[in-house]
């Protein structure tokens, strides 16, 4: 099946449910929801919906927070534990299930579990960055600088050791930069350098490098026509839920930014379910939120549907919120006052249902089912229905790790990105210019020490030439005072003078030269051959 459906069967109803319900391929691009406590089914619900948009042809990105997604890329059993409750669902709900598996394509930012997944600093931008490592205003300030100065002083960044050399290098000229874009100073930047060692910590150089990622390799199909879906590993990178939530999101913009406009597609281009939906907004700046409603809210318009998966609604701002079309919400547990409040507020989002009580409804179904609406002609909200999700065609739960790396070896862009590729970049042309400039230092250093020495050996010269004309040698081997004009004495002028030589052969000491006249000496003194 691929291509030519209109629409993804998500459930239907028995008795005391609603009618079966469609995402409508058309609309798949109106954005979505997936909200849920722990334990209601959301993850097989994104299943579910993964496979239907891979057989309908449209690739799907996902991240696996939990490590149980793999399954995906595996036909579910006739022999699996589950099987007898799958057949009674799908008879009940009507639904000829046949098992199988989409393609799949598996990435990991690390490189452990998929092909590695990189972008470079650059185009990860000072906002993002700022966002990633927590910085100040101030601090974002210098950062901006850096970004700014690397593009007038053609020095790319790549990877963090460019942005470290960067900030480095800003903190030693902090006065001259300041002067031409705006005040930075030499401790801003080290207080950036301790947050990127922090960001190292957390495996964030990783991250940054080449080759980066293409997007037209998340956007591919198979030989079937079925869209493949993309799988990142985030298992281990949930452990910096900053460092996930960031990558995420510039994954997000680059789509925004580099896909052609496409009007209103008969299905997306690609979809993309942003799990932990939450770790994006928490604590986040406005200047965030509203980039992230600016991209949810154009890049529709791109082909590009985005999900959102989280247990509350409440986790997404409401301008956000009131952008997500198609909408699957399971079972919401009201244990406190605040709970009470936000199943309220979740219950009056959806059209009403006069046959029931959405809000009563969110609270009592259960594992499996969900309340559902999606948009219906024209982009009408559908009317709020208890719905039966379907049972997955593929596995559910992880998959071993032969199978994985079997799949891997398979894989169409296998030995693409495995290879690390460090190409000059601002830090090996910083270091060069350093370098550079260290060398020309020396060389006149070099040039001032020659010159000094050949000055010392002509006063050298003048003095020794002094020192005898005021000597004068009988032929018989006694030496005499020769006549002076001067009223002091021979040992006097003497002494002087042998002083001032002994003054200048100190001074060539301090020269290279004269350092090799020294060694010279002392070696035929301790018979150095």
């Amino acid at each position: 099946m691929s291509g030519d459906q209109a629409s993804i069967f998500v459930g239907g109803g028995g008795e005391g449910y609603g009618t079966p319900q469609e995402l409508l391929l058309k609309y798949g691009n109106r954005h979505g929801l997936i909200a849920g406590a722990t334990g209601t089914g959301k993850t097989i619900t994104l299943q579910i919906l993964a496979e239907g948009f891979s057989a309908a042809g449209v690739p799907v990105f996902l991240s696996d927070v939990k490590g149980d997604l793999g399954g995906l890329a595996v036909p579910g059993s006739p022999q699996g534990k589950l099987h007898d409750a799958f057949m009674k669902r799908a008879a009940t709900i009507g639904l000829d299930l046949v098992y199988g598996a989409p393609p799949v394509t598996f990435w990991d930012l690390y490189g452990e579990q998929g092909h590695p997944v990189r972008t470079t600093v650059s185009e990860m931008g000072p906002l993002l960055l700022s966002r990633l490592m927590e910085l100040s205003e101030p601090q974002e300030g210098v950062i901006n600088v850096a970004f700014r100065l690397a593009d007038d002083e053609q020095l790319p960044l790549l990877d963090l050791k460019d942005l470290q050399a960067m900030l480095t290098f800003i903190a030693e000229n902090a006065k001259a930069i300041s002067a031409r874009y705006g005040l930075v100073s030499a401790e801003s930047a080290a207080a950036i350098q301790r947050r990127l060692l922090v960001l190292e910590n957390q495996g964030g150089a990783k991250m940054f490098g080449e080759p980066a990622l293409a997007l037209a390799d998340l956007m591919q199909t198979d030989d079937q026509g079925r869209g493949r879906v993309n799988i990142l590993a985030s298992d281990k990178l949930m452990q910096a839920p900053r460092l996930y939530a960031t990558f995420l999101l510039w994954l997000l913009s680059e789509l925004f930014e580099e896909l052609p406009e496409v009007g209103d597609p008969d299905k997306p281009k690609l979809v993309f379910f942003f799990d932990e939906a939450h770790l994006l907004f928490d604590d986040a700046p406005k200047g965030l939120v509203d980039k992230v409603e600016q991209v949810a809210r154009l890049i529709r318009s791109k082909g590009v549907g985005v999900y959102f998966i989280t247990q509350n609604p409440a986790d997404v701002p409401d301008k956000i919120l009131g952008q997500l079309g198609n909408r699957v919400q399971h079972a919401l547990r009201a244990f406190t006052g605040r709970d009470q409040v936000e199943l309220t507020r979740a219950a009056e989002t959806y059209r009403p249902n006069p046959r029931f009580d959405t809000k009563e409804a969110i609270r009592e179904v259960g594992t499996g089912e969900a309340v559902t609406s999606f948009l219906e002609a024209k982009g009408v909200p559908g009317m709020v229905e208890r719905t039966l999700i379907r049972p997955p065609s593929s596995q559910i739960g992880p998959i071993p790790a032969e199978t994985r790396a079997a799949i891997l070896a398979a894989s169409p862009v296998k030995g693409k990105y495995e290879t690390l590729i460090d190409r000059d970049s601002a830090y090996e042309r910083l270091r060069a210019r350093s370098e550079a400039a260290a060398r020309e230092a020396a060389a006149q250093e070099e040039a001032k020490a020659q010159e000094k020495a050949g000055s010392d050996w002509k006063i050298d010269r003048k003095e020794i030439e002094e020192y005898r004309n005021a000597r004068r040698y009988d032929p018989k081997g006694s030496t005499t005072d020769r006549p002076r004009t001067s009223g002091r004495s021979s040992s006097s002028r003497s002494d002087s003078v042998a002083e001032a030589f002994a003054k200048s052969f100190a001074r060539q000491l301090g020269t290279k030269s004269g350092q090799a006249v020294i060694r010279g000496v002392l070696g035929t003194l301790f018979g150095k051959k």
